[in-house]
């Protein structure tokens, strides 16, 4: 697998976390708001850049929403969170990648905003039920945020994302580097019963050699 060294943060000094995600991924949702959290209070916090990985484009084919759904509904009973309680598989997107290149022309204005976008487009969807498909939803999200809306067939910020998480061997959403150290999901411990129902925990030990490695 490739790894690079700490990328600097072209507004900052500041180190790089990286993640690549799809916003439909319900465990990246739950595990980049504790990563968010710990990061946010630490005295020097360094940068999150989330980056694009498009299930759809890895897949062939996008999450679907039932099963989303059910994924959701586990962690929720599992985990404690209350992070899917908007989840509605009626506002459902057909795809994340105009969300995606949104979030990723959000980091061209700064990592403040482009972190900011990446997150309320994962809380738009997973808590507040909005189709994040929907022009209307990203319009409105580009408008708060101060970011120019790109065209609704432009992919390029995207593509170099899944370019790049592609030469680095991704393993799939979220996959996260630390300087020379990369983690996947490090905050959740998942599985599957004998019928194949999703086992999920929080994941202590991973999470704090993760967190760990931020610190350092």
């Amino acid at each position: 697998m490739v790894v690079v060294t700490p990328r600097r943060d072209s507004s900052s000094s500041r180190r790089v976390i990286e993640v690549f995600a799809d916003i439909t991924c319900p465990f990246t949702h739950v595990g980049l708001k504790r990563v968010v959290e710990h990061v946010d209070a630490l005295a020097d916090p360094p940068a999150v850049h989330v980056r694009a990985w498009p299930l759809e484009w890895v897949n062939g084919a996008g999450l679907e929403a039932d099963a989303v759904s059910a994924k959701s509904s586990a962690l929720t009973d599992q985990l404690g969170v209350d992070d899917f309680r908007g989840l509605d598989p009626a506002h459902w997107p057909s795809s994340t990648v105009p969300a995606l290149e949104l979030a990723a022309a959000a980091y061209d204005v700064g990592a403040a905003t482009g972190l900011a976008v990446s997150l309320d487009l994962r809380e738009a969807l997973f808590e507040r039920g909005l189709d994040v498909g929907e022009p209307a939803v990203l319009a409105d999200t580009a408008t708060r945020h101060r970011v120019g809306l790109p065209a609704p067939d432009e992919s390029a910020r995207v593509q170099a994302d899944y370019d790049e998480g592609r030469r680095r061997g991704v393993a799939g959403s979220p996959h996260f580097w630390v300087g020379t150290d990369d983690y996947f999901c490090p905050a959740l411990d998942l599985g599957h019963d004998t019928t194949g129902l999703l086992i999920a925990r929080f994941d202590p030990v991973g999470l704090a050699d993760f967190f760990s490695r931020i610190d350092a």
